[in-house]
């Protein structure tokens, strides 16, 4: 896609850090880290969210997300590494290029808001409705 930053950064045409590359996938550091070693890991091939990309582009993300953590734990020593995905404006997906963020945690670091939140019990007649629901939709 022409104007999409993601395709740019995987053409050559505006610069990054790149730390994997592979048929499928590109993986470069993040330029307005959450952390050090704050990873984006995309398909080669314009895709915008969960909903559109292929199943095999999608295969080659998470298998080169494998790789890539094992680097970042090999490298950083993380107590942790949050793997982040949004789909969608209505959830802060700012490039609508499918995109997932690696976010390596350190011991001291302020947690999440992502990865942190009071747990509440829910309303188990109204879960079962809504998982019964999406389930019927799988098919």
């Amino acid at each position: 896609m022409e104007e999409c930053i993601f395709c740019k950064i995987i053409k050559g045409e505006i610069p990054s850090f790149k730390v994997y590359e592979d048929d499928n996938a590109f993986a470069f550091e993040d330029i307005n880290p959450i952390s050090q070693g704050h990873t984006l890991v995309i398909p080669k091939r314009h895709t915008q969210d969960l909903w559109e990309i292929p199943e095999e582009d999608l295969a080659a993300v998470h298998s080169a997300s494998k790789k890539i953590i094992q680097a970042i734990k090999d490298v950083l020593n993380p107590t942790g590494v949050a793997c982040l995905q949004l789909n969608g404006r209505g959830v802060n997906q700012v490039v609508m290029h499918y995109h997932l963020h690696l976010i390596p945690r350190a011991s001291g670091e302020p947690e999440l808001p992502v990865s942190s939140w009071e747990l509440k019990q829910g309303d188990m007649e109204a879960i079962k409705q809504t998982a019964e629901k999406i389930a019927a939709a799988i098919g």
